[in-house]
């Protein structure tokens, strides 16, 4: 097993195209992405790293059913991971959005898994600046910066490899116990 377990949710495929990417260019550091919706907690919780990616659907929300994506994905698993321990885990999320369309909502659910797994005792990495970017409102941005990295395949798909090599770049010391 791989130090790094790369798990993500998805219902157009652009965030599972990041988390392959992310798992490209990380190598035998990282298994390969899995999608939530075939994880259990326990697949979670075995790695000492994690990169954790969703969209951001609908007003704001969790990719899953009931948000009205097409499957079970964070809407439905998050609340299995609410008061789980990951006291001594690394976690560095990624999220997708759309900053023209959704600019009042951009990538707010990032902060959801954020949220849970802070409250968990995670040590979170990975935040990313605002800067270049033009949105309204972010649930994601906390202290001035996105939680994460924050992709918008819609509108800046020419910038979404050189923003994957730079936070990748800055997480890797931590991420992989450099």
């Amino acid at each position: 097993m791989a130090r790094v377990g790369i798990f993500f949710g998805s219902d157009t495929g652009n965030t599972r195209r990041v988390a392959k990417t992310l798992h490209k260019k990380l190598g035998d550091a990282a298994d390969a992405p899995v999608n939530i919706n075939k994880a259990s907690v326990d697949d979670l919780l075995k790695y000492d790293a994690l990169l954790l990616g969703t969209p951001t659907l609908g007003d704001g929300e969790l990719p899953g059913v009931e948000s009205g994506g097409q499957a079970e994905s964070w809407l439905e698993f998050l609340p299995q991971l609410k008061g789980k321990d990951f006291s001594g885990k690394v976690v560095a999320l990624f999220g997708l959005g759309d900053q023209e369309g959704y600019g009042h909502e951009f990538v707010d659910a990032m902060y959801f898994i954020y949220e849970v797994v802070k409250e968990g005792g995670a040590t979170v990495i990975g935040s990313w600046p605002t800067d270049g970017y033009t949105f309204e409102k972010s649930k994601a941005v906390v202290d001035d910066a996105f939680v994460g990295l924050a992709i918008d395949h819609d509108n800046q798909s020419t910038l979404t490899e050189e923003r994957i090599d730079e936070w990748l770049e800055q997480i890797k010391p931590e991420l992989l116990d450099e």
